[in-house]
């Protein structure tokens, strides 16, 4: 794959239906904190919440796939009403074909934001591959578009702002805060 021209981008972008995003790295900056006591902990960026709201309100399900497994992610899906959700899956392709079999979506019209190797056997499947600033090369190379904002810090915002600006839903999503 490689990066599209920008109106190639918004060809693709503009039938997405379902984007689905890996955690660590994208939804979160990627590191593992852990307490004394061995509690895990994760940071997670409103702006990025609140993008997901945004595009599930215009029509474009969202959901997590994610090779580790944590309450943390179960919790901050819920928050945000996000019904699909595969944990522990470091196989992502086979956890995508799952999903598939209770929520059909043709691959041309899914959206992947990965960061790491793992997420390439996604990627390099569906109709459109994004990524964070600060993905590893290997992946950013074989993306088609790559946000400007790291994991974590917006990125997953940026990705919901261009699929919702493709689509044309852009500024009906964002009237109701400028009214």
């Amino acid at each position: 794959m490689k990066h599209l021209t920008l109106e190639q981008l918004r060809e693709k972008a503009r039938v997405i239906k379902m984007l689905l995003l890996d955690v660590d790295g994208v939804l979160t900056d990627g590191k593992l904190y852990f307490s004394s006591e061995g509690h895990e902990m994760k940071a997670f960026n409103t702006l990025d919440g609140h993008g997901i709201k945004m595009l599930r309100r215009s029509g474009v399900e969202v959901g997590i796939i994610t090779g580790r497994r944590s309450k943390l992610v179960e919790k901050r899906a819920n928050d945000l009403g996000l019904t699909l959700v595969l944990q522990g899956r470091e196989d992502k392709f086979t956890a995508l074909q799952e999903l598939l079999t209770t929520t059909p979506c043709a691959l041309e019209h899914i959206a992947f934001m990965g960061d790491d190797y793992p997420d390439l056997s996604v990627m390099c499947k569906v109709g459109l591959a994004l990524t964070v600033s600060n993905a590893h090369h290997a992946v950013a190379e074989r993306a088609h578009w790559q946000s400007t904002l790291k994991g974590g810090e917006g990125a997953v915002r940026e990705a919901c702002d261009l699929l919702m600006q493709a689509q044309g839903n852009f500024e009906a999503a964002l009237a109701p805060y400028i009214a």
